[in-house]
């Protein structure tokens, strides 16, 4: 009996001295969510007359979602998915690792389940990074532009930390 009265005084305590919010959830990145990011990059890749593949992964960077538009490379497919796992789980636009090799830091190059490329992009929800996207067929900046177009359907802030 004096176990039982130990550890429900134990839980008692732990409850109590949980912080404010701690029961909040943690948003996430639905199919209707990931749908909707494919839609409106795939908008902006048909005015551009654009051939691209489009993935949306979620914040561990697993597939959800993956469109590859007519006429565009097969090669673009697993290349479109590792610019959206890499801004997933670096938590930061793909561009940035490019950067940084062309700046000579090449140790990037070695980073487990980076693709150093331009044209993945973080999606968020309440400031919390859910998901990203990728894009690839292109050159480097219009699949950027192409994934900003498409991030920007579900992000509150824009890439640089910017309220809208």
């Amino acid at each position: 009996m004096t176990k039982y009265i130990h550890t429900v005084l134990i839980l008692i305590v732990m409850f109590a001295a949980m912080p404010a919010g701690a029961e909040t959830l943690k948003p996430v990145l639905t199919l209707g969510d990931a749908k909707k990011v494919a839609a409106a990059a795939e908008k902006e890749a048909l005015k551009r007359g654009a051939t691209v593949v489009i993935a949306v992964v979620d914040d561990g960077g697993n597939l959800i979602l993956l469109e590859r538009l007519d006429d565009t490379q097969v090669a673009s497919v697993e290349v479109g998915i590792g610019k959206a796992r890499t801004a997933a789980i670096f938590r930061r636009p793909s561009k940035v690792f490019e950067d940084q090799i062309k700046n000579g830091r090449v140790a990037a190059l070695a980073l487990p389940g980076a693709t150093p490329l331009q044209g993945g992009i973080p999606i968020m929800i309440n400031g919390n990074v859910v998901g990203a996207i990728g894009v690839s067929g292109n050159s480097p900046e219009e699949d950027e532009e192409i994934a900003i177009a498409g991030a920007a359907v579900i992000n509150e802030t824009s890439i640089t930390g910017d309220k809208k």
